[in-house]
């Protein structure tokens, strides 16, 4: 039942998803190069997480967290570009629906594929038809989406490269398909979509939401951008401000500042339709920054390690939450929280009661109403588990275990007194480092459990 009265509309619900977005690659976490005005003006209204983690380093697993509230470990995505979101999974987007939520998916899905014919992005077609998973599959009712990456610019074109880069395109170069295309419950979009990509997927999510302004129904919108993942292009308006920088980076910080144009689009339309008090939009980014620090533009600084990393900087990312007139505004919390909690928190807001399953992800309500809710300490202390690929991590309050190599090798950092991952603690701290592998090995089983369906 609604945690509403029966006379108010429960609220909307946007997530909004940059991809490959480093921990300092916004105004708002310190950054003073690149523009990103709508985002700093959304942290100033809102609650910026300094401790905001995605639940994996690479995109896919990571969005499988948002939309089940579980590790993707736990049904077999267990990287970029491998396995499907399975039927069994309850989505947020089913929940939502089914509490009488008009649903919709905008930009990049990678949870599966879209095509069963033919050839389309990374594994598009005929030759992997049983990871056909379209979010029509999973609670969306309509969907304008890609598989998986696109050029930030002109996204169904190839850009021209330039000494090897495709990241400085050459406008007098021949222009040639990208290869991904962009899908609805329709089809294959056949039209033109030229320009900034943000834009491109922004235009149809204000749609779909200008759609329902009328409707008695609230809406739940998922948008996810492709900026700034890699081939990152910017038109000349964006790339302007950063001229006397190199390629790369001008493109780079570029395509940020025309995402946060969107962003700032969206958030006056929601001023305008008089939505801002009636809308929870929470904004966060999919893993760290790609490259290593000498080739990409992309920071994570004062974090340890990149995009593919367990270390802080592969999967701590910029995250707000703004919810005008509910959220105090103008705040920071230091409290751990993870992609994994917008199903929990969403379904404790609405008051729906989840499945019996294990959940990886906890309720983050006690943050939108502190003073209403006991339990912000304990919030402080929870307990997050990290793994991908030979990699492991366990985080308890400001304690984070890791491991390169599943255990062989350990490693102890408190990240309240070492942010970067700097000072190894395993042997000063054997009983808590003990805890913390225990802790570890237990989630990792239940992970185990998980995937070989004892779950449903």
């Amino acid at each position: 039942m609604w945690v509403f009265s029966s006379e108010a509309k429960p609220p909307n619900v946007i997530l909004l998803m940059a991809d490959d977005l480093g921990w300092s690659d916004t105004g708002f976490n310190g950054n003073e190069v690149v523009k990103t005005p709508a985002l700093d003006e959304m942290a100033d209204h809102g609650l910026v997480f300094d401790r905001f983690y995605a639940a994996a380093p690479v995109c896919s697993p990571t969005r499988g967290s948002c939309l089940t509230g579980r590790h993707p470990y736990r049904y077999g995505i267990l990287t970029a570009n491998a396995g499907h979101l399975l039927k069994e999974e309850w989505t947020l987007a089913e929940m939502l629906k089914s509490q009488g939520y008009q649903t919709g998916h905008f930009g990049k899905w990678h949870l599966g594929t879209l095509a069963k014919t033919g050839r389309d992005s990374n594994r598009g077609g005929d030759r992997n038809q049983q990871h056909f998973a379209p979010p029509t599959d999973h609670g969306f009712d309509t969907f304008f989406s890609t598989e998986a990456k696109t050029p930030t610019w002109d996204p169904l074109w190839a850009p021209p490269k330039h000494n090897g880069k495709w990241w400085d395109p050459v406008s007098a170069n021949k222009r040639a398909p990208y290869g991904t295309a962009y899908w609805t419950p329709k089809g294959e979009v056949k039209e033109p979509l030229d320009g900034d990509d943000s834009k491109v997927i922004m235009d149809q999510a204000m749609k779909f939401i200008e759609n329902n302004l009328d409707s008695e129904q609230p809406f739940f919108t998922v948008i996810w951008f492709h900026a700034p993942h890699l081939p990152v292009v910017s038109g000349k308006r964006w790339t302007a401000p950063y001229d006397t920088l190199g390629g790369y980076h001008k493109h780079y910080y570029g395509c940020i500042s025309a995402l946060d144009h969107q962003v700032g689009r969206l958030r006056k339309a929601l001023k305008d339709w008089e939505l801002s008090n009636d809308t929870v939009l929470w904004f966060c980014a999919d893993n760290g920054p790609e490259g290593n620090s000498f080739q990409g533009p992309g920071s994570a600084w004062p974090l340890r390690g990149r995009k593919r990393s367990l270390h802080d900087g592969g999967v701590r990312v910029p995250a707000i939450l703004e919810w005008q007139g509910t959220v105090s505004k103008g705040k920071r919390s230091n409290v751990p929280a993870v992609t994994s909690d917008f199903l929990p928190t969403i379904a404790d807001l609405l008051g729906v009661d989840l499945p019996n399953r294990p959940y990886d992800g906890t309720s983050l309500k006690r943050l939108i109403y502190p003073d209403k809710n006991q339990g912000v300490d304990d919030l402080m202390k929870r307990e997050i588990g990290f793994q991908s690929a030979r990699q492991v991590a366990w985080m308890r309050g400001n304690l984070k275990y890791y491991s390169p190599d599943q255990g062989k090798t350990d490693y102890l950092f408190d990240l309240n007194e070492d942010i970067s991952e700097s000072v190894n603690l395993a042997e000063k701290r054997p009983n808590k480092l003990a805890q913390l592998k225990s802790a570890l090995q237990a989630w990792r089983e239940s992970t185990k459990l998980s995937a070989i369906g004892a779950d449903y």
